[in-house]
């Protein structure tokens, strides 16, 4: 079964162009732990300084696979270049940086 994600998350205004600019060329190994842990139809788009993603898990096990991810040090070294750009939103979750959407429409 595949699950869809809608997020979102705040880039600092001065964080913007790099932001994006960190995307159009992301560090080698990023892409492929990004599709090794499942995450298939991965977007972002912009509107001024927020940032909206959306992405599809057609995994078994999301939470090993987030793991995986959060433990590979090219995953870690692009976190460490691209957190710092932003800011997550007031009224996410506790333990979330992207604040997770609910999804209330959905058509194949």
């Amino acid at each position: 079964m595949v699950r869809r994600f809608g997020q979102m998350i705040k880039v600092k205004p001065e964080g913007v162009e790099q932001y994006k600019a960190y995307h159009a060329n992301p560090f080698p190994g990023v892409n492929e732990m990004i599709k090794k842990c499942h995450l298939k139809n991965y977007s972002i788009y912009q509107r001024g300084d927020y940032m909206f993603s959306y992405f599809e898990y057609d995994g078994d096990d999301f939470e090993a696979d987030m793991a995986m991810m959060a433990a590979d040090p090219a995953t870690q070294k692009w976190w460490d270049a691209v957190k710092p750009l932003m800011e997550p939103l007031e009224d996410r979750a506790e333990g979330e940086f992207w604040s997770d959407m609910e999804e209330i429409y959905h058509l194949d």
